[in-house]
């Protein structure tokens, strides 16, 4: 398997793209603000054709670059519904302003073919398999996606704003919620093996059994106590 990823734009959101090997289809995750050089390059480097953008969530760090790719190689956007409008309205999606002169530089819209994501669901995209998770917390409509080991290859988990190397993402913004994002973890990433790759929406891959051992969020919801939301720094828009 082939798993190409790069920080784009201002926040340095991962944008990954993923392949069965190199010369063969790839899907994209998370083409964020100014992914769509990084995008293009990685297509080349490794000769890969796109099938699909899938997105864990709408903010407009990791959707900012959806249209301009999913238009140049006529390939649709999975989402989850709770977060959808935020493709199009990026700001109301942060109840703030995020600048006009980032705005000026984003395409903001829906590319012409959009599809949903469910919970549960089971995506076969490229040859690889991609099982989704709904994970609110972050935002209403934040997924995951997680692909299953193989033989001498670990499962990998695509945990976008969820969970990061020692951290979480941030809850504090419109449709964030602490409460739910330990739910999240708790369900989605508790039950996953020690030796799952996690790849998040920001920072440093790490994997499940470092996190359970170290980080200090899912240690709490593992001993079933409330997290503290001062525990350690977190990441995201």
């Amino acid at each position: 398997m082939l798993i190409a990823g790069f920080p784009a734009g201002a926040w340095g959101t991962n944008c990954y793209l993923v392949a069965p090997a190199a010369g063969e289809e790839c899907v994209i995750i998370d083409p964020g603000h100014q992914a769509v050089q990084g995008v293009e390059e990685t297509l080349k480097k490794h000769r890969l054709k796109p099938v699909a953008v899938v997105l864990t969530h709408g903010h407009i760090d990791h959707v900012a670059s959806v249209v301009p790719v999913c238009g140049a190689h006529d390939v649709p956007a999975w989402i989850h519904p709770e977060d959808r409008y935020m493709m199009s309205d990026p700001e109301k999606a942060l109840g703030r302003s995020i600048g006009m002169p980032l705005m000026g530089e984003l395409t903001v819209g829906e590319p012409d073919d959009v599809r949903e994501l469910t919970d549960g669901a089971a995506l076969k995209l490229a040859g690889m398999d991609f099982s989704v998770a709904h994970a609110p917390g972050h935002t209403k409509g934040s997924v995951t996606f997680r692909m299953p080991e193989a033989p001498d290859i670990p499962s990998v988990f695509f945990s976008g704003d969820l969970l990061f190397a020692g951290s979480i993402g941030r809850t504090d913004l419109p449709g964030g919620s602490h409460a739910e994002m330990l739910e999240s973890l708790g369900r989605v990433c508790l039950p996953l093996d020690d030796s799952t790759v996690v790849l998040s929406g920001h920072g440093p891959q790490t994997t499940i059994g470092r996190e359970r051992a170290a980080n200090p969020y899912l240690r709490e919801v593992a001993a079933g106590l409330a997290a503290d939301p001062t525990a350690a720094p977190r990441r995201g828009m």
